[in-house]
């Protein structure tokens, strides 16, 4: 898809009434695989004892659980008000706030570092989010993104996208043209994401790990209850498309039976990481 074709408004709108529905379903079903890449990113924001963090995306609130571990004092967004009321009960300790990250509330130079944890994925206009994340940085201060790697190396998603792609499958009218899902698997992409908004130092990590399921139907099930994009491009279809779709994708993800049972999946995550130079911030104390 052309990025030109994008109806930013269209989807941002789609994506924050579908989190409001799936908030519980992606804390249950997706959290055991995504909160692999939670170290990862902190270590890639350089997260440490007494850092501002902006855990943009937050979700359940794993993210900003684990920043606070690090001694760090957190903030997380979330746009869906149902996400921020997972994350409050979860972790009341911690600041959750719902507001766009697309256009964040926070004064220039505010931060030492923020975090997205897959967060990218769903943002209409993700160059208008990554310069408002540089925005909020106080120099030196450090952003840290992760985003699914290309469908043939990260095989829970991907398989889902191959599957809908082998059957002939396309989205349907109420799903909203949206950015690429696979843009920021690119490394190029991801590095000039980064780097127009004039952070230095950028350096995109590939995370690697094998994520173990039960069985190919756990994992469509964790798809269908954990997902909002994917979801509409999939489980909205007729009957007879969706199950098309579903025995290609139990064929495909079969490929990586392990020898004790279940399903040992590969996944890859691009982490993309920057500095905030000294010289274009406005910080405030």
């Amino acid at each position: 898809m052309d990025i030109s074709e994008v109806d930013a408004d269209a989807f941002d709108r789609f994506e924050a009434s579908g989190w409001e529905s799936q908030a519980l379903g992606y804390a249950d079903a997706f959290i055991p695989l995504t909160g692999r890449v939670i170290e990862p990113l902190l270590d890639a924001a350089r997260v440490r004892p007494g850092a501002r963090v902006l855990d943009v995306a937050t979700g359940p609130g794993h993210v900003a659980a684990a920043c606070s571990v690090r001694g760090a004092t957190v903030v997380g967004v979330d746009v869906a008000s149902e996400m921020v009321a997972v994350a409050r009960r979860r972790y009341p300790a911690i600041d959750f706030r719902q507001c766009d990250a697309q256009d964040l509330p926070f004064k220039d130079g505010s931060v030492d570092a923020v975090v997205g944890n897959f967060a990218i994925l769903h943002f209409g206009r993700p160059e208008r989010a990554v310069a408002g994340f540089a925005r909020v940085l106080a120099p030196g201060g450090s952003l840290a993104l992760s985003t699914w790697d290309k469908p043939e190396r990260s095989r829970l998603v991907g398989t889902m996208y191959d599957a809908a792609l082998e059957v002939g499958a396309t989205p349907l009218p109420h799903l909203p043209a949206g950015p690429p899902f696979f843009r920021f698997a690119d490394e190029s992409e991801f590095t000039h994401l980064l780097s127009d908004a004039g952070l230095s130092d950028v350096e995109v990590r590939t995370v690697e790990f094998t994520y173990h399921v039960g069985s190919a139907d756990e994992a469509w099930e964790t798809l269908h209850r954990g997902t909002v994009r994917t979801r509409a491009l999939v489980f909205d279809q007729p009957e007879d498309t969706r199950e098309r779709i579903r025995a290609a994708f139990l064929r495909l993800l079969g490929e990586h039976a392990a020898p004790q049972g279940g399903i040992d999946v590969p996944v890859s995550v691009k982490v993309a990481s920057g500095v905030k130079g000294p010289t274009a911030s406005r910080a405030v104390a």
